[in-house]
């Protein structure tokens, strides 16, 4: 069993800059591969990065592809998301969740999000 917590959203102007965090409770937080999710308003949640166990490969949305990082240090039980260059659109609840595998899809544990705001 593996319990997500994420932190670190709030109000930020366009152009700035955020980090978030998620934080794992569980001794196989290592094992797993990390994605972050997020769900605007209105819409469905969709992918927007993910970090192998390792955290030798990582994959990107294309929407934030050269703004957003995605890093973990499994010392800590922590995976990231370092977002840079912040547009309205990326305005949304963000979500992290754990896997088996690196990809897109197949999460088996979800945290209950962090709410990102960035306002024009």
């Amino acid at each position: 069993q593996v319990q997500l917590v994420e932190s670190g959203g709030g109000l930020v102007q366009a152009g700035g800059s955020l980090r978030l965090s998620c934080a794992a409770s569980g001794p196989t937080f290592s094992s797993y591969a990390m994605d972050w999710f997020r769900q605007a308003p209105g819409k469905e949640r969709v992918f927007v990065a993910a970090i192998s166990w390792s955290g030798r490969s990582t994959m990107y949305a294309d929407s934030v592809k050269g703004r957003f990082t995605i890093s973990r240090d499994n010392t800590k039980n922590t995976v990231y998301l370092q977002m840079n260059s912040l547009k309205p659109e990326d305005t949304a609840v963000y979500y992290c969740a754990a896997g088996q595998r690196l990809g897109t899809g197949g999460m088996e544990y979800w945290g209950k999000g962090t709410l990102v705001t960035v306002s024009s």
